[in-house]
C-alpha cells in the first residue's frame, strides 16, 4: 500500500482556519489551536444571533407601533386587538414602517381598529 503524505492537506486546513481567524486579537489569530476554538465559538455565536435578530426586530417594531399608537390615543394592546377584530392582516413589520414613514395611513388604521373594538372593554364576547 502506498504511503499517504498529509502535509499539504494539513497545511491547507490550518491555513483555512487561520484565514477565518484573521482580525482576532492576539494568539487567537496566530496559533492554530486557539484560532480553531475561537472560529468554532464565532460560528456558534453567529448561528444563535441570527435567531436572536428576529426577536430583536420584532421588539423594535412593537416599540415603534406602540409609540405611534399612543400618539394617536390608543395603546398597542388595544390597537392590535382592534386590527384583529376588524380582520386587518398587516404584520408588525409593515405597521412599524407605516408608523415611521406614513403617519396618515397609520392614523387611518388606528381609526379602523377603534371602530372594531367594543365600546365596553369588559363586555363579554358574544358567540358568533
Amino acid at each position: 500500500m502506498a504511503r499517504v503524505k498529509r502535509a499539504v492537506n494539513a497545511h491547507k486546513k490550518r491555513r483555512a482556519i487561520l484565514e477565518q481567524a484573521s482580525g482576532y486579537r492576539g494568539q487567537r489569530s496566530r496559533l492554530y489551536r486557539k484560532a480553531k476554538e475561537q472560529v468554532t465559538h464565532s460560528l456558534v455565536y453567529n448561528y444563535n444571533d441570527r435567531k436572536k435578530r428576529k426577536g430583536d426586530f420584532r421588539q423594535l417594531w412593537i416599540q415603534r407601533i406602540n409609540a405611534a399608537a399612543r400618539a394617536n390615543g390608543i395603546t398597542y394592546n388595544r390597537f392590535i386587538q382592534g386590527l384583529k377584530a376588524a380582520g386587518v392582516e398587516v404584520d408588525r413589520k409593515i405597521l412599524a414602517e407605516l408608523a415611521v414613514n406614513d403617519a396618515n395611513a397609520f392614523a387611518s388604521l388606528v381609526e379602523v381598529a377603534q371602530k372594531a373594538l367594543p365600546s365596553d372593554v369588559n363586555a363579554p364576547k358574544t358567540a358568533a
